[in-house]
């Protein structure tokens, strides 16, 4: 499976299978829950490379609603900052395709506030959410275009399956929007 690349309107969105933790990019997303407690799945893995000054930064934040983002430091990791975007209140919720798009949404925003260049993205929601790859990848996808067009810092973006599955979610929601 290729990698998926689509230049819109001055802005590389591409698709790859990987590691997020291991992209040279300005940001990661985290998809947080409410509290910003990084507990397990893709805040997990960020808190074990990235370590936990980036955890220790995030409680500083206070509760962070569904909806909005804060940036903290990308610690260890190869990214400057982490973009943590709450796609459920509590940790280990269930969450909803609404949930991952106003996720999508902060993220983007908080990206334009810090004014950064690249930034990459897992599935909103696909983990311990428990939201289909399709429809996150739909939801997400829809809200790249549309910050795309409202005008970005941002001149890469990347979607970052862990698996095949959400590879694939992401390579046919970018083929058929953008």
């Amino acid at each position: 499976m290729g990698t998926v690349e689509r230049i819109y309107k001055n802005t590389r969105v591409s698709v790859v299978t990987g590691d997020l933790t291991k992209l040279e990019v300005d940001a990661v997303v985290n998809p947080a829950n409410s509290q910003l407690l990084m507990g397990g799945g893709v805040a997990g893995a960020i808190l074990r490379v990235g370590g936990s000054k980036i955890q220790e930064e995030a409680l500083k934040k206070g509760t962070t609603p569904i909806g909005k983002a804060v940036a903290t430091t990308g610690g260890k990791l190869k990214a400057k900052y982490v973009i943590h975007a709450p796609t459920m209140t509590r940790p280990a919720m269930p969450t909803s395709r609404e949930n991952a798009r106003l996720a999508a949404k902060a993220a983007l925003e908080c990206a334009r506030r810090i004014g950064i260049k690249s930034v990459a993205f897992p599935g909103m929601g696909t983990g311990i959410g428990g939201l289909d790859t399709r429809d996150a990848a739909d939801v997400m996808v829809r809200e790249i275009k549309n910050h795309i067009e409202a005008g970005t810092t941002l001149k890469d973006i990347v979607l970052v399956g862990f698996g095949a599955q959400l590879t694939q979610a992401f390579q046919e929601a970018v083929n058929s929007l953008l």
